[in-house]
């Protein structure tokens, strides 16, 4: 089975047909659409939050920690709304999605932004209570701060460019 066969397979799922509008509901990818932006607007809204106080540009009164912890569940239940919809957009023409620089742009950022993450919480993140309300913070903390805006900076970029290129 090629990777052809496998996206064929995917879009020949029902939802994936709903979506394009086959089953007559042509409402439905406009719907998707919208809830797949808000989605991001919520998970980059609240990680701009959070990475500007490591910045110590904003929140300068508050702890990190406190921060993090107020914000945070709302950007993985936003995070958790924008992949379910983005996984109906991506069904819907797997093919197209698939083969898109853009979206793989997209992606790589999203990806290292993860990474980028991961080092944050493993790193200078475990020794917080430190550092917490100290201003400015480490050197590490303001630098995953500022890599993070920037990656999702990427993120929201090439995702609207691959909807002006699919």
């Amino acid at each position: 089975m090629t990777i052809g066969d496998i996206l064929a397979r995917i879009e020949a799922i029902p939802l994936a047909a709903a979506v394009r509008g086959e089953l007559g509901w042509v409402w439905l990818f406009p719907n998707v659409e919208t809830l797949h932006v808000i989605s991001f607007a919520v998970v980059f809204g609240s990680i701009l939050m959070v990475d500007l106080r490591l910045l110590g540009l904003t929140s300068r009164d508050s702890a990190v920690s406190k921060l993090s912890a107020e914000v945070l569940p709302y950007t993985w239940i936003a995070y958790g709304c924008a992949a379910i919809t983005g996984t109906m957009m991506f069904i819907s023409k797997a093919h197209v999605y698939f083969y898109n620089r853009e979206f793989e742009l997209k992606f790589l950022c999203m990806f290292l932004a993860g990474i980028n993450m991961a080092v944050f919480h493993f790193g200078p993140y475990r020794r917080v209570l430190e550092w917490d309300r100290t201003l400015p913070p480490p050197l590490a903390a303001r630098a995953a701060g500022a890599l993070s805006i920037a990656l999702w900076i990427g993120v929201i970029f090439f995702g609207r460019w691959t909807g002006f290129t699919t």
